[in-house]
């Protein structure tokens, strides 16, 4: 199968106002999105749109209105579309994401790798989601030089209440291999060589997706997507504690363009 697993590592430095780093180690689910029934059927621990110890569910990407209920690959056609991309029908799309554990996942980011008919790399796109609920995504069109794609775009989302809105988001795509290697950074605008204030990496390697391997990883990160959501709100407060100047979620909503699944706040608000 091109579906997989990777283990990886997770760091993250504030650079400004304070500084903050930590680092973590997770696992994520490399699915093809053709292959994603067959990974179901051929693994009793995972299911699609079900229950079970790992499951992937369509609902929990691409939050496009219109699109409910459809399955993951159309709802990537229909929004590549939106953007003047043509997804091929036998075009291979890679996401890399977090599943469900135990019924329960919250996403980050997750990445969806397009791929032309000839397996040549098309797009990326990097759907980064907050706690509250809302969606954006990021299209990198341009085809990956040496194997990663590369855009610098206007933040224009409320990630964390210590980010301000006015900043960029550096995103740095290496086409998954055998070895995993991504970077976002935040900077202060999006104007070439504007300074980093945030540096995030995701690293790591491919290992096989099997029965055996998502047993292991059920003990070896036990509750991992509870932890992922308990670890935000714990370094949101220790941000708190360093006295770190933060942004209420219904301040500039101007700035917060192109959500999906908006919040109240933004109600009649937001484009």
């Amino acid at each position: 199968m091109n579906s997989g697993l990777y283990e990886c590592t997770v760091m993250h430095h504030r650079l400004e106002p304070k500084q903050h780093r930590f680092r973590y180690r997770i696992f994520l689910c490399a699915l093809d999105l053709d292959e994603i029934d067959a990974v179901a059927a051929k693994l009793p621990l995972f299911s699609r749109n079900g229950r079970n110890l790992f499951s992937f569910h369509d609902a929990d990407h691409l939050a496009l209105a219109g699109q409910e209920g459809r399955p993951v690959r159309e709802k990537l056609t229909a929004y590549l579309a939106a953007q003047g991309v043509t997804l091929p029908a036998d075009g291979r799309v890679l996401l890399l994401t977090l599943p469900r554990m135990f019924g329960y996942v919250f996403n980050p980011v997750s990445f969806f790798y397009c791929f032309s008919t000839d397996g040549a790399p098309q797009c990326a796109v990097a759907e980064i989601n907050n706690t509250f609920g809302e969606q954006k995504l990021y299209l990198l069109r341009e085809p990956a030089v040496g194997g990663c794609f590369h855009r610098v775009a206007a933040k224009q989302f409320y990630i964390s209440p210590f980010s301000h809105l006015g900043l960029a988001l550096d995103l740095n795509l290496h086409i998954p291999d055998e070895r995993l290697n991504i970077r976002i950074d935040d900077r202060a605008d999006d104007t070439p060589g504007a300074r980093r204030v945030l540096l995030t990496t995701l690293t790591g390697r491919r290992r096989a997706l099997t029965t055996g391997r998502l047993a292991w990883y059920l003990l070896k990160y036990p509750l991992l997507t509870l932890r992922v959501i308990g670890l935000i709100h714990w370094h949101a407060l220790l941000l708190w504690l360093k006295r770190v100047p933060w942004h209420r979620k219904a301040a500039n909503p101007h700035l917060q363009l192109d959500v999906l699944r908006p919040h109240a706040s933004l109600a009649g608000k937001n484009p």
